[in-house]
C-alpha cells in the first residue's frame, strides 16, 4: 500500500496515520468515526459534476481530493473496508443558458429547457448529446490520471429506476421536505415551489412549475401545462420527474448511502440544506468538507459557462500532471488564483517535495504531499534541473526546439538524456510551449543605471577568468561576491564573514536586465548550465544594448 509499508505493518502504518494531522487524514479519521456509530461493509464516495460546460480543472480537483481522503481511509482501516469513489454526472439538468466557450450557439439556444442529455452534440455527431459529449470529455481526463472510479448519469439511474424507492420516500415525506426548503426561497418563488419537475410529455423540457397535485399511494403529481391549460398527470418514477437540485442532492445521497462527499464553499448553505432533506427521508447525510474556490487572474470564481480560468487541456501543455495534483493538494481551505503564472512554481515544488521523501521518516513521510498524490508510493527523484532553470534556458537562448536544451543539460549533466530521463524531456517541451505563449510575448529588458553597468562589468570579467568546468557553487559564490556592494547590501543579512549581506535586488537586477523577465532560479545555476562563456556573452550583449 507504501513506500514505507516494507518496514511497517499495516497496523504500525495505521497508527502513524492516526497521529498525522495532514488534511486526507483528518478527514478520512471523520469517516472512521461515523463507521463506529452505523457499521457498513462498504464506504462510498462520492464527487458531483454539472456537464453544463466543459469540464474544468475544479472538476479534477475534487476526484483527486477525494481519492487522497479515499487512500487515507484505506490506510487507517487497513484496508479492511471495501471502498468505492463514485463520479456522478447531473446531465438530466435543464440546460438553463449558452455556454460561451461552445460552439453552435444557435441550435443549443433552440434547445433551452430541455435535459442536457436530451440535446444534440454541439461539437460533432460523435456523441448522442451534449451530456454525454462532456461527460466522455471528463472521463477521458479521469482515465489519463489512472483515477479508481465508477462514472454515474443522473439520467440512467432516474430513467432505470434505481432512484424510484427514493423519490417515491420524498413524495411521502414531501410536507417535511418543503418545511425545510420553503424559509430558504424568496417569497414569489415559494408561492410556486415544489422539488419535483415534471419531464414535458409533449415538449421533452423541464418544468419549473407548480404541482396542484400529488398522490403517495399512485406515486404521482399532477401540474397544467403553461401553454396548453391541460393537467397532466405523469409518476414521479421512471424518469417522468427530476429533482431540484438541492432535494436532488439529498435524494441521491439517501438511495445510495453516500458516506463522503466535499463542495466548494459557495455550496455550504445548500450542503446544510441538502443534510436536512436526506435526514428527512431517514438516511445520513455524507461527511465532508467545504473548499475554497478557484480564482481568475482577476479574483473572480472560475466557472465552466465563462471558460475563464484554466482549462484541464491548458494545464497539461505546459506542465505535469503531477504539479496539477500539488496545487490541488495545497491548502484546500485557502482561495487560490488558478492561472496560468502558478504553473512554474507548482512543477519545482513537486520535485523539491519528492527530493525530499527519502531522507523523511515515516512519520514525516505522510505529511509529504507526494505521498498522498501517489497514494502512498511516491516514485524515485531524478530530475537534474528545475523547470525555472529550464524556462531561464529557453529565454536566454531564444530555444526553439527540445535539441537546443539538451545539448545545455548534456554538457551540465553528462549522460543524461530523454532516452534516460523521459521525464526531463517532457519538461523540456513544457518549458518551450509555457515560454513560447507567456514569457516571450511579455519580455522587456530594463536599461541598468551607470552604478548596475560597472557591477555587471565587474561581473563579466570575473567570470571570464573563472577556470572552465566551475561548479554552479563556485559561480554562485563569485556572482555573490561581485553584488556585496551599494546599492545591492543587505544590512539585516551578514555573512559567514560578518559582513554585509547581498539583497535579492542583485539577482533581480541580473534577471530584469540580461534576460527581460523579472525573476529566475539560482544564477550560478544558471550559469553552470547555459556556459561561462555563453553567460560572459550575454553580459556584452546587454552592456551593448544599454550603451
Amino acid at each position: 500500500m507504501s513506500t514505507i509499508d516494507h518496514a511497517f505493518s499495516p497496523s504500525d502504518l495505521r497508527a502513524l496515520a492516526e497521529q498525522s494531522n495532514a488534511w486526507p487524514f483528518e478527514q478520512a479519521k471523520a469517516i472512521v468515526a461515523r463507521l463506529k456509530k452505523n457499521p457498513k461493509d462498504e464506504v462510498l464516495f462520492e464527487t458531483g459534476y454539472g456537464p453544463s460546460g466543459l469540464p474544468h480543472i475544479g472538476t479534477f480537483g475534487e476526484v483527486a481530493r477525494t481519492t487522497m481522503v479515499r487512500h487515507a481511509f484505506r490506510v487507517l482501516t487497513e484496508d479492511k473496508i471495501k471502498t468505492r469513489l463514485l463520479a456522478f454526472s447531473d446531465d438530466m439538468d435543464g440546460l438553463r443558458k449558452v455556454p460561451d466557450n461552445v460552439p453552435n450557439k444557435e441550435m443549443l439556444a433552440s434547445h433551452l429547457g430541455k435535459p442536457l442529455s436530451r440535446i444534440p452534440d454541439p461539437f460533432s455527431n460523435e456523441y448522442p448529446s451534449f451530456g454525454a459529449h462532456n461527460n466522455a470529455r471528463l472521463r477521458a481526463f479521469l482515465d489519463t490520471f489512472g483515477f479508481d472510479y465508477e462514472f454515474a448519469s443522473s439520467t440512467d439511474y432516474y430513467a432505470s429506476g434505481k432512484f424510484d424507492a427514493a423519490l417515491l420516500r420524498m413524495l411521502e415525506r414531501l410536507d417535511a421536505v418543503m418545511k425545510i426548503m420553503l424559509p430558504s426561497l424568496r417569497e414569489e418563488r415559494a408561492a410556486t415551489y415544489s422539488p419535483f419537475l415534471p419531464i414535458c410529455p409533449r415538449t421533452g423540457m423541464v418544468l419549473y412549475v407548480p404541482i396542484v397535485e400529488h398522490d403517495v399511494k399512485a406515486g404521482t403529481v399532477s401540474y397544467d401545462d403553461p401553454e396548453t391549460r391541460e393537467r397532466v398527470t405523469l409518476p414521479v418514477t421512471g424518469g417522468h420527474c427530476k429533482l431540484q437540485w438541492k432535494p436532488d442532492w439529498a435524494m441521491r445521497w439517501f438511495a445510495l448511502g453516500v458516506d463522503y462527499e466535499m463542495a466548494g464553499k459557495d455550496l455550504i448553505d445548500s450542503v446544510k440544506l441538502s443534510g436536512k432533506i436526506c435526514a428527512a427521508l431517514g438516511g445520513t447525510p455524507p461527511e465532508g468538507f467545504n473548499y475554497e474556490l478557484f480564482l481568475d487572474d482577476k479574483g473572480q470564481k472560475i466557472s465552466k459557462s465563462k471558460g475563464n480560468g484554466l482549462t484541464i487541456d491548458e494545464w497539461l501543455r505546459y506542465a505535469s500532471p503531477e504539479s496539477l495534483s500539488l496545487f490541488m493538494y495545497r491548502e484546500p481551505k485557502a482561495a487560490k488564483r488558478l492561472y496560468f503564472d502558478v504553473i512554474p512554481r507548482n512543477v519545482d515544488d513537486y520535485q523539491q517535495f519528492l527530493d525530499g521523501f527519502s531522507r523523511q521518516d515515516a512519520k514525516q513521510q505522510l505529511v509529504n504531499p507526494v505521498w498522498h498524490i501517489h497514494s502512498g508510493n511516491p516514485p524515485k527523484a531524478d530530475m537534474p534541473v528545475t523547470f525555472q532553470l529550464l524556462l531561464t534556458l529557453v529565454s536566454s537562448s531564444n530555444a526553439e526546439n527540445a535539441e537546443t536544451l539538451w545539448g545545455f543539460i548534456g554538457r551540465y549533466r553528462p549522460g543524461v538524456t530523454p532516452r534516460t530521463h523521459p521525464k526531463l524531456d517532457a519538461m523540456v517541451g513544457y518549458a518551450i510551449n509555457y515560454y513560447r505563449d507567456f514569457v516571450a510575448p511579455t519580455k522587456q529588458f530594463r536599461e541598468p543605471t551607470d552604478s548596475e553597468r560597472v557591477a555587471l562589468q565587474d561581473l563579466r570579467d570575473a567570470l571570464s577568468n573563472m577556470p572552465a568546468g566551475s561548479s554552479a557553487e563556485d559561480i554562485q559564490n563569485v556572482v555573490y561576491e561581485i553584488g556585496r556592494r551599494e546599492p545591492f547590501l543587505d544590512p539585516v543579512k551578514r555573512g559567514k564573514d560578518g559582513r554585509p549581506g547581498v539583497s535579492l535586488d542583485w539577482f533581480n537586477m541580473l534577471y530584469q536586465v540580461l534576460l527581460g523577465q523579472e525573476k529566475g532560479p539560482r544564477f550560478g545555476s544558471f550559469v553552470a548550465v547555459y556556459g561561462v562563456t555563453n553567460a560572459v556573452a550575454m553580459i556584452d550583449g546587454a552592456l551593448a544594448r544599454s550603451a
